[in-house]
């Protein structure tokens, strides 16, 4: 049997009331789905997995991860996110209330007038031709023109240095046209319906400053205005501590990164609109724990970069925004495999509280060397690999998840799934439970191609399904996990492989159902009844119904009682020899007839009838009585 790696290529989308909620479908009047189910709000007591504990606690080694103070406007709200340690400095003494607030009287104005400046304050700057170097804290206003030179800040002053940018158009051909080489804190303000220009010169330099705006110390970008940035040498904008956007409409186009924060990087509104070389937003401290992050509480981005759209050294919060994500040219991309090109990307958490997202990439969407969770959000994914990635654990909570397209649709070495809707489709695994870093266990994959495969290293892996709904369409095998597999609600589809050298559901060591519903389509021998290796600590009834032939899509699949009642009618998409199933339909000591073909009324949610009547058209293939915990027919 294939060891796991996929594309998913999600299917169906579901309406928003429906996907946005937590275990849809958890009870099933007869079996059948008779109206859009409804969803619970994550609840981690909900279940008594000990896996399901609240995941928004990082381990003591993710550090401090930011503030994560903003209410998620999505419903319902999600836990806490993390405080910080206060004995860890942070952003918080970044931004005062204050920082917005400024005497207009004492406002000092700064002209620019094409290739010499002018200012009302001498005593508080030194001129040089083109050049300004602001010498003291205080309240700026600079308006017009430079078509070669440089505004500085060098100021030895603790206080707070403020530049109101007034319609300005810089370019600088030996440096960053705005650059704080030395202060305690500079706001860059846009002023109300202003647009403003910088742009450096692709010299080739590579020392600092190295981005088109550039500071030395905690940098704010505020306002109502319009920033465009040129970074045609390096980076487009760049703190070498923190970097806050707090509003404005930036555009940047960088021949490298876009907006980088090397301490921090924190979005807290605006419209942003990034087109790099390199990464679109960007954290890089990698000296200290408790730094390199990234927050984003809200705003509108849009990402095109040849690299990662979102990159952190450490954690990633997401708590609302719209998200366009574009990162190594999209899913249909070919990149070098020592390129990195993933939507989101984390070295060590990922977070996500809300926010709706579309993200197309080369490589991962969604990436996190240790923990990446889920609470909330809409997600429209395609990738040329996986979709969701996380070398330690996968938690998903709730959420609207549509994968179009991916080479493995969500992968972990520890895959919870308490809530939310996922619809999926693979050319390989669907989920995939695999152990260790991204690729881990492969043999090397063909050039230019997806990663190798046939030599995963076994792993202790596991995956948890406690909630959610869960709709899969695979070339791979649907569900792969080389470890345990544990359900006790939520409801699963899959429509697996037709080869059969894959499989619908595949685990190594016992698949434990205690409740919900999960249906797998596949080949003989592949498809594995949950529980069929397991001991009997599996409260709920599995079925597996292997056939001599294969059977098209669209040949309806209908499963009741002996009396009528029906368990399911399924329309299946793919061809299919072979069904596991189970169900809290599923009884010992009861009779039942499974029949195939035929017809049936009402309407089809993800292939599943709803609110109709079957007709047969000619007699069950097979009548049976449920007589184990596992009941097995072959060659029907």
């Amino acid at each position: 049997m294939l060891p796991a790696i996929c594309i998913c290529l999600l299917a169906a989308f579901v309406a928003y009331a429906f996907l946005s909620s937590q275990s849809p479908l958890e009870d099933f009047p007869n079996g059948t789905v008779t109206s859009s189910p409804t969803v619970k709000p994550y609840s981690p007591t909900a279940t008594t997995n000990p896996h399901t504990a609240n995941p928004t606690v990082k381990p003591t080694s993710s550090g401090s991860s930011g503030t994560g103070g903003s209410s998620v406007t999505s419903n319902p709200s999600p836990p806490p996110t993390n405080t910080p340690d206060p004995d860890v400095p942070h952003e918080t003494d970044h931004e005062k209330a204050d920082d917005y607030q400024w005497n207009s009287s004492q406002v000092v104005d700064i002209v620019l007038n094409g290739n010499s400046i002018t200012t009302s304050s001498p005593d508080t700057s030194n001129i040089q031709g083109s050049k300004i170097t602001i010498l003291s804290a205080g309240t700026y206003r600079i308006t017009g023109t430079l078509t070669d030179g440089q505004i500085v800040v060098d100021t030895q002053d603790k206080n707070t240095t403020r530049l109101i940018l007034n319609n300005i158009d810089v370019t600088c051909s030996s440096s960053a046209p705005i650059y704080v080489a030395n202060a305690k804190k500079t706001i860059l303000i846009l002023a109300e319906d202003t647009v403003n220009t910088v742009k450096d010169v692709n010299t080739g330099r590579t020392d600092e400053p190295n981005a088109a705006v550039f500071s030395t110390a905690d940098f704010t970008i505020f306002g109502g205005g319009q920033l465009n940035v040129q970074g045609n040498n390096n980076d487009g904008i760049a703190s070498k501590d923190g970097l806050i956007i707090k509003s404005g409409i930036i555009t940047v186009n960088a021949v490298d990164d876009g907006i980088r924060g090397k301490d921090y990087l924190i979005v807290k509104d605006g419209t942003l609109t990034l087109t790099t070389g390199g990464d679109g937003l960007k954290s890089d401290n990698t000296e200290d724990p408790s730094r390199g992050y990234i927050d984003i509480e809200n705003g509108v981005l849009t990402i095109t970069a040849g690299g990662d759209t979102v990159e952190a050294e450490t954690d990633i919060t997401i708590n609302s925004g719209v998200l366009n994500l574009k990162s190594g040219g999209g899913s249909n991309s070919i990149i070098s495999s020592t390129l990195s090109a993933k939507g989101i990307k984390a070295a060590v958490d990922v977070t996500i509280n809300g926010g709706v997202f579309t993200i197309d990439s080369a490589d991962d969407n969604i990436h996190s060397n240790k923990i990446c969770t889920i609470n909330q959000g809409s997600f429209s994914l395609s990738t040329a690999d996986d979709a969701i990635h996380s070398d330690e654990s996968i938690i998903i909570n709730a959420g609207e998840i549509s994968i179009t397209k991916s080479y493995e649709g969500i992968e972990s070495t520890e895959i919870v799934i308490n809530g939310g809707a996922i619809h999926l489709t693979s050319s390989d695994d669907g989920i995939n439970g695999a152990g260790g870093k991204d690729e881990s266990g492969f043999q090397p994959g063909r050039p230019g191609g997806p990663p190798g495969q046939w030599s995963f290293v076994p792993g202790d892996c596991h995956l948890y399904i406690n909630g959610g709904y869960i709709v899969l369409i695979t070339d791979g095998d649907g569900i792969d996990i080389n470890g345990p597999m544990e359900m006790t609600a939520g409801y699963v589809i899959v429509n697996g492989p037709t080869s059969i050298v894959n499989t619908a559901l595949d685990w190594e060591g016992s698949f434990k159902t205690t409740g919900g519903f999960i249906l797998g389509l596949g080949t003989p021998g592949t498809s594995i009844a949950p529980a069929m290796t397991a001991s009997q600590t599996s409260s709920q009834c599995s079925l597996l119904i292997n056939f001599r032939n294969m059977k098209s899509s669209g040949t309806l699949i209908h499963l009741q009682i002996d009396n009528g009642t029906n368990v399911i009618t399924f329309d299946p998409v793919k061809n299919f020899q072979s069904i596991a199933l189970s169900s809290p339909m599923l009884t010992t000591g009861i009779t039942y007839q499974l029949f195939l073909g035929g017809s049936s009324t009402g309407t089809t949610l993800d292939g599943v009838y709803q609110n109709g009547e079957y007709t047969p058209t000619s007699g069950p293939v097979k009548t049976f009585i449920i007589n184990s915990i596992v009941t097995k027919f072959d060659k029907v």
